[in-house]
């Protein structure tokens, strides 16, 4: 069923500076795509099948630019350390069990259902290095319905034996060999993206590998990017030449492009960065739990979206301890008003519209026109029941959306679910 009319309270963001409503409107999805909201249902539309949401939220779905699947399992623990303590200590060991296809099985069937039951449509995903267990998780991925990239994660130094690549050369040419099965296997839903785990894990070889690959299959690239201060230096140890920690992606073309580039976190990124993201599209993933939890800082993602950057928000489980999108906006928020307080009060905290525009047209953005319900956007679609947390007060339909966010309504609320039209949940 992709062409159907969702009828209820409907809330949408066109921009950051204020959220749409339409008060018992109608939502109408052709094809699976939104022909946009209207007070009546237009003539043309009155053969389709209309759902009526009663007096439930209709809104677009969220959207997650960075999580880790395999972290999924110790999400919630371990939070004691700072990044790169915390990766070899807790997550290196963690990834490495996923050579063992059943474990992979075991953990991604968890992560995967927890994605199709949560407010999230659009996901973009790290595996780990293993082929079997990244082909497991896009698997899982594809029979959800959930739109998704998937990455293969590269990484040949810097990390345990266990849990790194035998050399560039080998992580190489297992790379081809998992884009060469994702085109076998003919996914309607999960497409391949280009994954170097971050520069301290991938020598320079490594990366000019992975810059011929990109350009001869089209690749998007996701990596972390000026996330803690300990990262930082690292880079600048390992990589002296580079001007700042993006120049050493850029010189292997892998920052940014025509074919997309997500870049996770960006707390510490300078002026000369900013620039270089801005120049050539590169996408923000910001990740405000993860940051507080890894002691990383708070991003200037006022700063971003007033210099007309691309930014979008992130769980990055297990850094994040949930999958919840609604948390990382409510998140959001909270951070810029400590960010206002105490770094830098010349830019003003997030408001909620600013948090929810990047939850679903910011982040959606690098999917292509995914994120509102303006006509000719996909057809992601969210029915929300706040009945479980009453008011005794008329509350407009956008204040019943803040309400639902800040009050955790997605982990009971969410009643019903369709990505591209197409009905997941």
């Amino acid at each position: 069923m992709n062409s159907f009319i969702v009828k209820g309270n409907i809330v949408w963001a066109e921009t950051n500076k204020e959220l749409k409503s339409a008060e018992k409107g109608y939502l109408v999805i052709k094809d699976g795509l939104s022909e946009g909201v209207f007070d009546s249902i237009p003539e043309e539309y009155m053969d389709y099948e209309l759902i009526d949401a009663g007096d439930n939220l209709v809104v677009p779905g969220l959207v997650d630019l960075h999580v880790h699947a395999p972290q999924f399992a110790f999400r919630g623990t371990n939070m004691d350390l700072e990044l790169m303590d915390w990766l070899n200590t807790y997550t290196f060991p963690e990834e490495s069990k996923f050579s063992d296809i059943s474990y992979a099985d075991n953990i991604y069937s968890y992560f995967t259902e927890a994605i199709k039951k949560s407010a999230t449509t659009r996901v973009v995903a790290f595996s780990t290095l293993h082929v079997e267990g990244t082909m497991c998780l896009m698997d899982k991925l594809e029979k959800s319905g959930i739109i998704s990239y998937v990455g293969k994660v590269n990484m040949d130094r810097n990390s345990p034996d266990e849990l790194r690549e035998e050399s560039a050369e080998a992580s190489s040419e297992n790379t081809i060999r998992w884009l060469e099965e994702c085109e076998k296997r003919g996914y309607r839903c999960v497409k391949p993206i280009l994954t170097p785990r971050f520069v301290p894990s991938c020598t320079d070889e490594l990366m000019e590998k992975l810059s011929v690959i990109r350009k001869e299959w089209r690749l998007p690239v996701q990596s972390h990017l000026s996330e803690n201060t300990g990262e930082v230096a690292f880079v600048k140890e390992l990589e002296p030449w580079s001007q700042f920690y993006g120049d050493a992606y850029d010189k292997f073309g892998l920052f940014g492009g025509e074919d997309g580039c997500i870049m996770a976190h960006c707390v510490l990124s300078g002026e000369d960065e900013i620039a270089l993201m801005k120049k050539n599209g590169v996408f923000i993933a910001h990740c405000p739990e993860s940051n507080e939890n890894l002691k990383s800082g708070i991003a200037p993602v006022r700063k971003y979206m007033e210099e007309g950057l691309n930014v979008g928000l992130g769980s990055d489980i297990a850094g994040g301890t949930t999958e919840s999108i609604f948390d990382a906006a409510v998140d959001a928020v909270k951070v810029s008003k400590l960010y206002w307080r105490y770094v830098d009060n010349s830019f003003e905290p997030l408001s909620f519209s600013d948090a929810f525009y990047l939850a679903t047209k910011g982040g959606g953005a690098f999917f292509g026109k995914v994120g509102s319900f303006e006509k000719g956007y996909d057809g992601d679609v969210l029915i929300l029941s706040d009945e479980a947390i009453p008011c005794p007060r008329y509350l407009s339909p956008v204040e019943r959306l803040e309400r639902f966010a800040y009050l955790h309504g997605d982990k009971t609320g969410i009643k019903g679910k369709w990505v591209k039209g197409e009905r997941i949940l």
